[in-house]
């Protein structure tokens, strides 16, 4: 069984840049926040860094998560390109870091990015190492790779319109936890009238009812915003229980509609 932790609840900071990821990042960790989500290409590792330095929160007190971007992939570039990242986020050490996308075309081979991912955290880079957008054929090549005892996530997109059902199963039997993204599908679930309905009988927003879901069902979500109050709010998502009837609502919402599909990096999903 895997023993690799991660916190249950974060804050993303995709299409986050420049001013708007230190506030965001700032605020967050001003109302209660101790997981950041970064990657290479947001663009924003430097941004996110300046907010955790200025923040006063100690490092020991945070989990810091970022990604590997597919140019970084090959054996030699790897290590360095994540060192490149720690000087950004001013630490000498991330909690997590993540295969963002499988090689387009499988260029860089699953055993060799995964085996540079395990000399990173070899070399005390990175405390945990895992995967994203990873589909169950892939899942299984890295688990080869590296065991899935190393790895600690695949975070995909996930939300009550996409319940990636199979690729969740999979994941949960090697003991690899989910991590989901996009939980709130760039907002769209918070029309849902079944969501609305729900939130209305517990005196509880949208957003809450699909991250309560998502974490009901055991996954970790790290929704982003930019304003302090949703960030405040979206936090309250781990105190709503949601009962086995609202959950079996939700259930039937999906639909299989994906967002995050990019042309030449996405995998054949499941």
């Amino acid at each position: 069984m895997n023993t690799n932790t991660i916190p249950a609840f974060g804050l993303g900071t995709f299409r986050l840049k420049g001013q708007t990821a230190i506030d965001s990042v700032r605020n967050g960790l001003d109302v209660g926040y101790r997981l950041i989500d970064t990657a290479q290409i947001y663009e924003n590792e430097a941004a996110v860094g300046q907010a955790i330095a200025e923040s006063g929160v100690a490092r020991e007190d945070l989990f810091i998560t970022t990604k590997i971007w597919t140019d970084n992939l090959a054996q030699g570039k790897l290590v360095a390109s994540l060192k490149d990242s720690l000087v950004k986020l001013r630490t000498d050490q991330v909690d997590l870091t993540l295969i963002h996308w499988p090689s387009p075309g499988g260029a860089v081979p699953v055993a060799e990015f995964m085996g540079a991912l395990a000399e990173a955290k070899a070399q005390g880079l990175t405390r945990l190492i895992g995967v994203s957008n990873f589909n169950i054929a892939l899942l299984q090549q890295a688990i080869a790779a590296v065991g899935a005892s190393a790895i600690a996530t695949n975070q995909v997109e996930l939300s009550p319109y996409l319940q990636n059902r199979r690729l969740a199963a999979f994941a949960e039997s090697q003991g690899i936890a989910v991590t989901s993204y996009m939980t709130l599908a760039y907002g769209k679930v918070l029309a849902d009238p079944v969501i609305g309905a729900i939130a209305a009988a517990h005196g509880a927003t949208p957003a809450q009812v699909a991250l309560a879901w998502a974490l009901q069902l055991g996954y970790a979500v790290i929704p982003s915003s930019t304003q302090r109050a949703n960030l405040q709010s979206n936090l309250k998502a781990q105190q709503l229980r949601l009962t086995d009837a609202e959950m079996a609502q939700i259930a039937a919402l999906d639909r299989g509609e994906r967002l995050a599909n990019p042309e030449g990096l996405a995998p054949a999903w499941d």
